[in-house]
């Protein structure tokens, strides 16, 4: 017998609910610019970057030149007890970037390590556990995470350090004001907050909790100016407000560096992970300093700005700057929308495309409708996979095709990611189109086949 095939060794040793992409999953072992190569030879245009995560691309010599330097000297951990000083120049560098008065940054491993650590920042400081956070939100898989998060398909206990109340405003295409105009949409969300705050809550909120876009939950976003909005509300409240950067951040959307930008207000609190290390593991809090200094107790972390980290996220952040891929995402990232849109146009299988800059979310519906068809978009999943795209998956129902390629992205790579992701959508419209057909004619009693010929 040969030896076992990698996917039956990892779902011996591995959980059976860690989820992998594809009915054939791959392993890929190299990668170049945007593109990646699996362990079959098969190379692919990447429009999901490791979940946003690989913000600047593979292979990029200024970042492996940097994270080579810190390994040349043999260190590659000291932890908090002592000085570190690329954590320190790289705090500085997001503090000052935040916006926030008197910044200062926390460094972590994670985007759910971050927001474990926001929450008990924003409890502590305010000595409440109660919490607002959005329906169709993600924030993570730890304890306190888990509990704010407003998909069920994510949540996996109802048990929480904290108390949560749930308010509409992130996912718009099938929330109850979804008909609204942008400004009625404010307002009807604004009153739902009010309304949250005065019956399922005792008033002494710490915190609410928000993305600016939604990344599991579909690549949904409000209207611009919504979360500005519930700030004032907040305010009024003495609640502070964290905005969950984690797959926002660093110019992403385009538009603003920050996706909270977009909505006029400075927050309390950010958190941010992912594309900073563009590999490397590594998240944060930034926050007002009073907040941030607030904690009763000791506390460390032991490989949370970690030199090789820090070192590499430094490069990745002046790598960005130097190259104002904020800029490219707002280029490319228009000219994706705009496509993908005169593609909608013509295959009634998809139901919304939305997104901001480099992120974009394409929402798949039975035709005639908007009842999701989560099967369409496994079909473009795996379609595009075998045209050499690969493409990400999420959304409350399963049914939403996520984009987000690196931030380094070309015209002529987005070119041929549109051509690839036309003949995917148009392969599951027709699969789609022949599917509802096929229901029809067992409702009206004919047999595929059968010329409409009644049985």
């Amino acid at each position: 017998m040969g030896e076992p095939r990698l996917i039956d060794r990892h779902r011996a040793v591995l959980p059976s609910w860690l989820a992998l992409f594809y009915d054939d999953p791959i392993e890929i072992v190299h990668g170049h610019g945007r593109r990646v190569t699996d362990s079959n030879g098969r190379s692919y245009l990447d429009f999901f970057a490791g979940i946003l995560t690989n913000a600047i691309g593979y292979d990029v010599a200024e970042i492996n030149d940097a994270v080579r330097k810190q390994l040349d000297t043999g260190i590659l951990h000291t932890s908090t007890l002592y000085l570190i000083r690329s954590q320190i120049e790289l705090a500085e560098q997001i503090a000052r970037l935040s916006g926030i008065p008197d910044a200062k940054v926390f460094f972590t491993n994670s985007g759910t390590e971050a927001n474990e650590t926001a929450l008990m920042l924003a409890t502590q400081y305010r000595r409440s556990n109660q919490v607002l956070a959005l329906r169709n939100s993600y924030h993570g898989r730890a304890f306190a995470t888990v509990g704010i998060t407003g998909n069920r398909g994510w949540s996996a206990s109802a048990l929480s350090p904290v108390k949560v109340s749930y308010v509409h405003g992130g996912y718009r295409y099938r929330g109850p004001f979804a008909a609204m105009s942008d400004a009625d949409y404010v307002a009807a969300c604004v009153e739902d907050l009010r309304d949250v705050l005065r019956t399922g809550t005792s008033g002494d909120v710490a915190c609410m909790i928000a993305e600016p876009i939604q990344g599991v939950g579909g690549f949904s976003s409000p209207p611009d100016g919504l979360f500005g909005a519930f700030a004032e509300v907040l305010a009024e409240n003495g609640i502070l407000f964290i905005s969950d950067e984690v797959q926002t951040g660093w110019g992403r959307t385009g538009d603003t560096f920050w996706g909270i930008d977009a909505h006029g207000v400075t927050p309390d609190m950010m958190t941010f992970a992912k594309g900073l290390g563009n590999g490397l593991a590594i998240g944060g809090v930034v926050a007002r300093g009073e907040i941030m200094d607030s904690l009763g107790a000791n506390s460390i972390s032991t490989f949370g700005g970690n030199p090789v980290s820090t070192v590499g996220a430094r490069a990745v952040l002046d790598y960005l700057v130097d190259h104002d891929l904020q800029a490219n995402a707002a280029k490319l990232g228009a000219k994706l929308l705009g496509g993908l849109r005169q593609v909608a146009g013509k295959h009634p299988v998809v139901g919304d495309v939305r997104g901001k800059g480099l992120m974009v979310g394409i929402e798949f519906v039975e035709p005639g409708g908007t009842t999701p068809a989560p099967a369409a978009a496994v079909r473009v999943l795996e379609e595009s996979r075998r045209l050499g795209l690969l493409v990400g998956k999420g959304g409350l129902h399963n049914n939403v095709i996520r984009l987000a390629p690196p931030m380094t992205l070309t015209e002529d790579e987005l070119d041929e990611a549109l051509g690839i992701l036309t003949e995917a959508i148009a392969a599951a419209d027709k699969t789609s189109q022949e599917g509802r057909l096929t229901d029809v004619q067992r409702q009206q009693g004919v047999l595929p086949g059968q010329n409409g010929e009644q049985q």
